[in-house]
């Protein structure tokens, strides 16, 4: 049924990059807030790789882990802050912040677009009586769903602000996959997991998932590492799952 095996009874998908366009917009809004700021340091200015650092350190993770892996990766220590850190602020939070004031100046500029075969495979998946959420580490889950145009395609949500309230690891770490498992009504062992980052392939190989579906967006390298990281399959588009049926 869909590609996925027999005992699939709910699908988790991630947001950005899986069902919508707008990984390209995060990459860009990290890319601004790093490069603003490393161009402020004493070291030598190198800006921040918007495909090899934002897919290792970045993408899938909660913003302050995602902040606090690349810094770390260049041998940088901030101040953890606060969450109401302003956006001027030298914190991992504040930084974090700033980010966030990017992506939805972006957002608003671009709107939201999305990958019509991946909406389409939710679609049948619903018709099919599985039961759908959204387990995304963006704190701005509800805005996108809302101006994509998707939000009635979910029966929960497990986003970053879900997280920040429960207390939550972000991914790698299974638990908001666990807790989008929960929300439904169904096991772990009975849902599958849909994600492009690496971070949250990991997180669906750790929670004990029935199948962990990578979606590659990038490039053949890409495609590798998710295989790698432990996804069950590997697909450009969610499409290629109903063509497969």
């Amino acid at each position: 049924m869909l590609g996925l095996p027999d005992t699939a009874e709910a699908c988790l998908f991630d947001l950005d990059g899986v069902l919508t366009r707008t990984a390209a917009v995060h990459a860009a809004a990290w890319k601004e807030m790093f490069d603003e700021y490393l161009r402020r340091r004493p070291e030598p200015f190198v800006p921040f790789d918007s495909v090899k650092e934002y897919g290792k350190y970045v993408d899938g993770k909660k913003r302050e882990d995602g902040t606090r892996s690349f810094l770390e990766s260049r041998g940088i220590t901030l101040p953890e802050g606060d969450p109401d850190d302003p956006p001027t602020a030298e914190t991992v939070r504040g930084l974090g912040n700033r980010k966030n004031e990017l992506v939805l100046k972006l957002i608003e500029e671009r709107g939201v677009e999305v990958f019509d075969g991946s909406v389409d495979f939710v679609r049948e998946a619903r018709k099919a009586g599985l039961r759908t959420a959204v387990v995304s580490s963006s704190a701005n889950t509800v805005q996108v769903l809302q101006v994509a145009g998707i939000t009635d395609l979910f029966d929960a949500r497990v986003d970053g602000v879900t997280a920040q309230e429960r207390g939550l690891p972000g991914k790698p770490a299974p638990d908001m996959f666990l807790a989008g498992a929960r929300a439904v009504g169904v096991p772990a062992a009975g849902a599958v997991v849909f994600e492009d980052a690496l971070a949250g392939v990991q997180a669906g190989r750790a929670g004990g998932f029935s199948y962990v579906v990578g979606v590659n967006r990038v490039d053949e390298e890409h495609a590798t590492a998710l295989a790698e990281h432990g996804a069950d399959i590997v697909v450009g588009d969610l499409s290629e799952l109903l063509e497969g049926t």
